[in-house]
């Protein structure tokens, strides 16, 4: 039994590290991983490795190749914009439900907590490293907590799966902002949209709380847009995994 939990625990630390190699573009798009490099690398048997293989696999970050093995993978615009979308319809959903049956009091009140903390990272007139990394981890908690709200394993089922498909994460562009002008401005209209699904399910108005969190994953959609127009590494280092736009043929 010890000698399963360890490989668990090998495969789950495998599995991380590989996602950070892929997103750091370590692993070459399209090119076969080789395994026996990768043991070597992190320092595991096989085993712990193919399971985290399968895994990302599962995630959507690596495709199987034909003769076995596998490859990272690439996503066109429309792909990732699909993932941002399905992201926002099925929060839009968490939050109708949270209204209309109604949310944990305790829960709603943790999300309350999470909002009052935001704020004063907030407060500060330009965000530093810290503070945006901060900003970061409370915007993932309260998305967290929306799943909670709706009081459903159905949806907060779906909903783990799908914020694991590459980038589609509520914080998955949120880092595109840190080097932006407008960066502050941008978190505080996303801060009042937090408020205002909140206010919307302690109403008991569902359809005003799905609207307002579909409309959220809007400012994804938007960071999306710049990262393929800058295709900058230093604004997101992922952005190598979205393929550019084949030129269009003259007419």
């Amino acid at each position: 039994m010890l000698e399963l939990e360890t490989s668990g625990s090998q495969a789950v630390k495998a599995q991380l590290r590989l996602r950070e190699m892929i997103l750091a573009g370590e692993l070459p798009a399209g090119e076969r991983i080789a395994e026996l490099a990768i043991v070597e690398k992190l320092g595991v048997s096989r085993t712990p490795i193919r399971t985290a293989l399968m895994r990302l696999e599962q995630e959507g970050l690596l495709e199987g190749m034909p003769g076995g093995g596998y490859a990272v993978r690439t996503f066109s615009e429309r792909e990732v914009s699909d993932a941002i979308e399905l992201r926002g319809t099925i929060e839009g959903l968490a939050a109708r439900l949270a209204a209309e049956r109604g949310a944990p009091a305790a829960v709603l009140a943790e999300a309350q907590e999470c909002l009052a903390r935001i704020d004063q990272v907030l407060e500060q007139p330009a965000l530093d490293d810290e503070s945006f990394q901060r900003y970061v981890d409370l915007n993932q908690r309260f998305h967290n907590l929306m799943s909670d709200l709706a009081g459903s394993h159905v949806v907060a089922r779906e909903l783990e799966r799908v914020v694991s498909l590459p980038f589609a994460s509520p914080s998955g562009f949120v880092i595109v902002q840190a080097n932006s002008a407008r960066a502050r401005d941008m978190l505080i209209v996303a801060q009042d949209q937090h408020r205002q699904v909140l206010d919307a399910i302690g109403r008991r108005e569902g359809a005003r709380a799905e609207a307002i969190m579909r409309e959220h994953s809007r400012l994804a959609q938007r960071n999306l847009r710049e990262v393929v127009q800058r295709r900058d590494s230093r604004l997101m280092p992922a952005v190598h995994l979205i393929r550019e736009p084949a030129p269009r043929k003259p007419a």
